[in-house]
């Protein structure tokens, strides 16, 4: 209770915060005499919630509609088409260029900003290096080679067009800023406070935050790079510093007044046409959630007329009656005519999350926790974080059923299943990655509307503005080629 009681505090802290945020810009650039990209003075206490928050709105805004889709938690309304490009697997450069921009002119500027100005604050730096590793891998999980050891070098060593480096460089570099940010905590020195968005300063969080993050990398090179990996978990667990755990989410939340929505409910609200609702259930998730008389279907979505039941996926017949299916809740932010979709928090890693990471690496034989008591764990944690009791589904559901005395790739079938459920229209993005990575769920279907054939989108493509304006990118990829770690 402590714990909800404390994040309900600093959420309304990063409200307030985000709705500062939000009439600062108004006034800046109303300042005609003001060039507002050379500011004479900037402080580290207004950088930091403007990076907190610049990740939120682009992890939880199209590339949340975009991952939420390719996990088949949603489609595409038939009776609307502003996302039909998702569910036929042809999204194109332009789709991505804000997510792209926002992370890294924005997001990630800011955090070096930080990293260059904070002086004696030596905690802002530490967790500006924390936060620029949990933003790069989001890049590179979804586009493959990117910009990293030359990027954000613009003003400092006038690097216009940087260099792509090769995923897996880009990885150890990742590992090595986030313990670099880790290694430079302190807890001797000044902290921020109600200008951290996530965890208000508080940073014994903020290093299982980073333990977690390291956690998250190694397990997603399991299967490419397991001796990296195993040595890696291992060292993540000698260190004694441990995991985010129940009550320990990292998350932005949000409001509903104007400028402080939630970014999925601002990206379909601004999508609504005559109060049309674009994304609908995908029968993927609810088939398999109803198979389990599974109670998050009432948090995770909006029953429609026919109750908890979705489209096929990609469906967009028009003699389809949407009315009937389900839609997604203002739990998870979307639902585009609800008001309380605007309060849905924005996740960077849960604690469901973090706990399944562990129970996998349990699975493995790597560190030294109980697999099958963090995967219950770990389902209760996510029933709570919605105001659900497990007990019955602990008991009762197939997915809640841990095989521990089967096979190490049966276990980690349940294990990443059952993330997939917990993930639903919270962490949408990382589930379709998780899928990447594993495979599972193992019963996902190929969109009607595919325009790529029998196949999955595997990556994103590179955004137009890179193809255009940097003299070394690299070239165009299809849609369907892997990233360097998916050997699926």
């Amino acid at each position: 209770m402590q714990k909800n009681m404390k994040r309900i505090y600093k959420g309304l802290l990063g409200l307030s915060a985000i709705a500062l945020l939000s009439l600062g810009s108004c006034k800046k650039y109303r300042d005609i005499n003001t060039n507002p990209n050379n500011p004479e003075i900037v402080d580290i206490k207004l950088l930091l919630p403007s990076a907190e928050a610049g990740i939120a709105q682009q992890v939880g805004g199209k590339f949340q509609v975009i991952g939420g889709m390719w996990s088949q938690y949603w489609t595409q309304s038939p009776v609307a088409s502003q996302y039909r490009v998702v569910d036929q697997y042809q999204i194109a450069g332009s789709d991505v260029n804000n997510g792209w921009n926002g992370l890294y002119a924005d997001a990630l500027m800011d955090l070096q900003k930080i990293v260059e100005l904070s002086g004696s604050q030596k905690n802002y730096a530490a967790i500006a290096k924390i936060l620029q590793g949990y933003t790069f891998q989001v890049l590179t999980d979804q586009f493959g080679d990117i910009p990293f050891s030359e990027a954000l070098k613009g003003e400092s060593a006038n690097i216009t067009s940087p260099h792509y480096d090769k995923q897996e460089d880009v990885y150890k570099g990742i590992i090595a800023l986030v313990q670099e940010g880790m290694n430079e905590l302190d807890p001797n020195s000044p902290a921020p406070g109600t200008d951290d968005l996530i965890y208000g300063g508080d940073l014994s969080e903020w290093q299982r935050f980073g333990n977690t993050l390291l956690l998250k990398m190694y397990m997603r090179l399991s299967v490419k790079s397991p001796a990296m990996a195993e040595a890696g978990v291992d060292s993540l667990y000698a260190s004694g510093i441990g995991f985010l755990e129940e009550g320990e989410t990292a998350q932005i939340t949000y409001g509903t007044a104007a400028g402080s929505y939630n970014p999925l409910y601002s990206e379909m609200n601004n999508a609504v046409i005559n109060q049309t609702q674009n994304l609908i259930a995908s029968a993927t998730l609810t088939d398999s959630m109803n198979a389990n008389e599974d109670e998050r279907l009432t948090a995770f979505y909006t029953a429609g007329s026919g109750g908890y039941v979705g489209n096929d996926q990609g469906d967009i017949s028009t003699e389809t009656d949407a009315s009937s299916f389900a839609i997604p809740g203002p739990a998870v932010g979307g639902n585009a005519v609800n008001l309380a979709s605007a309060t849905a928090p924005v996740l960077f890693i849960s604690d469901y999350e973090s706990l399944l990471l562990q129970a996998e690496a349990a699975a493995r034989g790597w560190g030294d926790g109980d697999a099958a008591e963090l995967f219950g764990r770990a389902i209760s944690a996510n029933f709570d974080a919605y105001g659900l009791d497990a007990t019955d589904y602990l008991a009762n559901a197939r997915w809640a059923q841990y095989p521990a005395a089967g096979t190490m790739e049966e276990q980690i079938e349940f294990i990443i299943t059952q993330k997939w459920f917990c993930m639903c229209g919270n962490e949408g993005l990382e589930a379709w990655t998780e899928w990447r990575r594993t495979g599972y769920p193992g019963f996902f279907v190929i969109s009607k509307s595919s325009r790529i054939g029998n196949n999955f989108p595997q990556r994103f493509p590179y955004p137009d503005e890179e193809v255009t304006n940097n003299a070394n990118f690299p070239g165009q990829k299809s849609i369907t080629d892997k990233v360097w770690w998916d050997v699926n």
